[in-house]
């Protein structure tokens, strides 16, 4: 049954209107005012690698836990997976307009070099665009192809608990009224695009050719395939907006491609094709490559680095340390002692302080105030066979106000509490759920934790459903997936979770909608 909220009512009501002029402009008007929620547009669901959507107009306990909840499609593709690495997470985009009507889609890249929409209303498959494949000297850990999942822009900000505005930089806020006597802002006054600038001096990065003007006013999704040339793509026809930008050389092992406020930033692992270790980043407008290389080993975490509201880079190293670097020129600013980390980093905040967690190759979590990486305010051990595999933590916050941090180690997932304030933290086990094969980085909806047991050998895939805070198993989609699934496979829009498995195909799981 689908849901009748006023939301609901304003969108059917949008989506009757006759003209295309009117459509749009109610459709303007619903979005400014109703406060739509963020889409999942990177790996992680935002800048933070929360894997966390606050609120969800189908998904809850109750409707998790009821009848109704199934598989809805699976939607196969033309990608094959290579050495153990399928299709990548699924970015997603609810509200799009476009000569179509109204649609939502999802997009995903293939190992094999593809990069694929489809509308998940209609469970259809909108377009495919194939790029080169690249080597073919494959291994698990570095398997070619585009191993780099897709990206929309993505801001820096911390979405909201119910997707109305955002905690961002720490400027003061601009009121679209002009002082007394002034009158409110008109269109005229507005700022007008920067103009198109050329690339700073060698001195300042390695230079490109100039760029394009900058991408604003155009929905896109971008893709690195194996050339590390870096493409935006008209979300309605996959089609480049402008030629693709050198990014990476080729074949490297790319991970957690995000773009935000003009720049694209990415990490290689494992020097794969002879590329150095490191985060990346790319100037959209001047088409500055920038790098810093890690020092301690590859990059850890298979969600790659992770941003504060201000654009402050965070990443792990396997060997070394957790490293902060000024999003801009990539220089470090703070660093944290030798540990060794095996997870990417999270964001998140404390009592309007920012925080982020790790887990350590050791097998312990460790909390940061982004201020001061010299010393961690909270730990906590995982406990023996806690897994080296690269992985990615998720975190919420509960309505009593309690942040959680959702850990995968070794065959189980465990929730922690994090209690306190300032410096003086602490975390507290809350439940786990274990006896699983092969654990797959966790997200939370509305309150709802999914976890994949990845499955082996012969076992395929298992999505299961728990209630975030208790840890009762409210749902799993039993024998519905046909293969077994690994890394970073679940993203989750209005009333769906999306899951990729090995066997090249998306499957969307939630409550049948009324079409």
């Amino acid at each position: 049954m689908a849901w009748k909220g006023p939301l609901s009512s304003t969108m059917n009501a949008v989506k009757t209107l006759r003209s295309p002029l009117a459509r749009s402009a109610a459709a303007l008007l619903l979005i400014g005012g109703a406060g739509l929620a963020d889409d999942w547009t990177t790996v992680g669901a935002d800048a933070q690698r929360s894997g966390w959507i606050r609120a969800d107009r189908k998904i809850s306990v109750a409707s998790v836990a009821g009848p109704e909840f199934q598989l809805l499609w699976r939607i196969p593709t033309s990608s094959e997976a290579r050495s153990g690495h399928g299709l990548t997470v699924p970015v997603l985009l609810d509200f799009l307009i476009s000569h179509r009507g109204f649609r939502s889609l999802a997009f995903v890249g293939g190992a094999s070099g593809g990069v694929h929409a489809m509308d998940t209303d209609l469970a259809r498959m909108e377009w495919e665009r194939q790029f080169a494949q690249g080597s073919s000297d494959t291994t698990s850990q570095c398997p070619g192809g585009m191993t780099a999942s897709l990206s929309r822009t993505t801001s820096f900000a911390m979405p909201s608990m119910l997707g109305i505005g955002a905690r961002g930089r720490r400027t003061p806020a601009k009121s679209g009224v002009g002082g007394p006597g002034e009158g409110a802002v008109t269109l005229a006054s507005l700022e007008p695009p920067r103009p198109f600038t050329r690339a700073p001096s060698p001195s300042e990065g390695r230079t490109r050719p100039p760029a394009s003007p900058a991408l604003r006013g155009v929905t896109l999704v971008y893709a690195l395939p194996a050339s590390g040339e870096l493409h935006a793509l008209y979300v309605s026809n996959g089609r480049d907006h402008v030629s693709p930008v050198p990014f990476l050389p080729p074949n490297a092992n790319a991970r957690g491609l995000t773009v935000s406020d003009d720049t694209a930033f990415v990490v290689t692992a494992n020097r794969c094709g002879g590329v150095a270790d490191g985060v990346w980043s790319l100037d959209l407008e001047t088409r500055v490559v920038r790098v810093w290389e890690s020092d301690g080993g590859s990059i850890a975490g298979s969600a790659g680095m992770a941003f504060d509201p201000n654009g402050t880079v965070y990443a792990a190293t396997r060997d070394g340390a957790l490293v902060a670097l000024e999003r801009r020129s990539m220089n470090p600013k703070l660093r944290s002692p030798e540990h060794g980390f095996r997870s990417s980093p999270v964001v998140f905040d404390v009592g309007g302080d920012d925080h982020l967690a790790a887990i350590t190759a050791g097998g312990a979590i460790l909390v940061y105030a982004a201020s001061n990486l010299s010393k961690p305010v909270a730990t906590a051990e995982l406990g023996t066979g806690s897994g080296e595999g690269e992985s990615a933590l998720a975190t919420w916050r509960d309505g009593d106000g309690t942040r959680w941090i959702l850990a995968p180690a070794g065959d189980s997932v465990t929730a922690w509490k994090l209690s306190g304030d300032g410096g003086e933290l602490s975390l507290e086990r809350g439940w786990e759920h274990g006896g699983l094969a092969s654990v797959q980085p966790p997200i939370v909806v509305n309150g709802v934790a999914f976890i994949v047991d990845g499955g082996s050998g012969e076992a395929s895939a298992r999505l299961h459903a728990l209630n975030a805070t208790t840890g009762q198993h409210l749902w799993d989609s039993g024998d519905s997936i046909r293969a077994t699934a690994s890394g970073h496979v679940l993203s989750a829009g209005p009333g769906h979770v999306y899951l990729t498995a090995l066997d090249s195909a998306v499957y969307s799981f939630g409550l049948p909608m009324e079409h």
